[in-house]
């Protein structure tokens, strides 16, 4: 799994300024609890001087989502409005000393988070954007304009990449070509080309693994979630594993069940985690494949 500093263990167990706070000026919502993450930021400001006195948050997701929120109100405290807006996402990541790649998009929220805050605070209407860029990704509702900023903003050169930092294309991958699109445009602006397969940024291949260890990996985390799939009268098998893409079949009340969409993307997420890499599952009917099984 994923290497978490100290501090951002310290900022999830004991997180600093978590709760309501009573007298809040500003205050910005973003995220969604159904996309899995969800953040409002609170803002108490001192209207003669446009400092920020106090900031509380309340977070819904994952530990790095509460260490990002809880550094975040750490250091806007004491700052005016306008230093407070030059705070970017790698500064709440550098603030905790790192975070995993695949947690960029915790820092990013925060950002969006303190932005939506200072411009309820100033009476101003906050747009993500998602009326002005096209949405790209379905599956969390980001569209090209936050994904274009962020490239901008992070330098970043991989589809993963944009994953990592905006959790676009991590669901069903249909998005995958538009964010290629995004990035061969950035890229081009800055002199580079854009290449297909790249490695993300600040993140190693995994050494020294086999395709028999990688295939028990995949099946290993399979196994993990096919109990709570039986006690719902469903189960899944692994067919096939070519490259990135692994071919699953979804059998009993799985097969054809209104939520196998969803489920499949939560076993992607599982499987991306383990194998530290992005992959695709496609859900096929057992012996529909004309290569061999992987089951040993």
């Amino acid at each position: 799994m994923w290497d978490y500093s100290e501090k951002v263990k310290e900022h999830f167990f004991q997180p600093r300024n978590a709760g309501v706070l009573e007298g809040a000026n500003g205050v910005g919502d973003v995220g969604s609890i159904s996309c899995g993450d969800a953040l409002r930021l609170m803002l108490k400001v001192a209207p003669e001087t446009d400092i920020i006195l106090d900031a509380h948050f309340q977070t819904f997701g994952c530990g790095s989502a509460i260490a990002s929120s809880s550094a975040l109100t750490e250091m806007i405290k004491g700052k005016t409005l306008d230093e407070a807006l030059k705070v970017s996402n790698q500064d709440i990541a550098d603030y905790l000393d790192g975070l995993p790649p695949e947690k960029m998009h915790c820092s990013v929220m925060g950002r969006e988070a303190l932005q939506a805050a200072v411009a309820n605070y100033r009476g101003e209407v906050w747009s993500d954007d998602h009326e002005e860029g096209a949405l790209v990704c379905k599956c969390f509702a980001i569209d090209a304009v936050m994904i274009e900023d962020t490239i901008r903003a992070n330098n970043l050169s991989s589809v993963q990449d944009v994953t990592n930092y905006t959790k676009a294309g991590g669901g069903c991958s249909s998005c995958h070509e538009g964010i290629e699109e995004i990035l061969v445009k950035v890229m081009t602006e800055r002199g580079e080309s854009f290449k297909p397969g790249a490695q993300p940024k600040d993140e190693a291949k995994p050494a020294g693994m086999t395709n028999l260890q990688r295939i028990r990996k995949i099946e290993a985390v399979l196994e993990s979630v096919r109990p709570q799939l039986k006690r719902d009268g469903g189960d899944i098998e692994l067919v096939d594993v070519d490259g990135k893409t692994i071919y699953v079949n979804m059998t009993g009340a799985c097969a054809g069940c209104q939520m196998e969409a969803l489920t499949l993307q939560g076993i992607q997420q599982k499987l991306m985690e383990e194998l530290k890499e992005f992959i695709k599952i496609v859900p096929t009917k057992a012996g529909a494949l004309s290569r061999a099984s992987c089951h040993p």
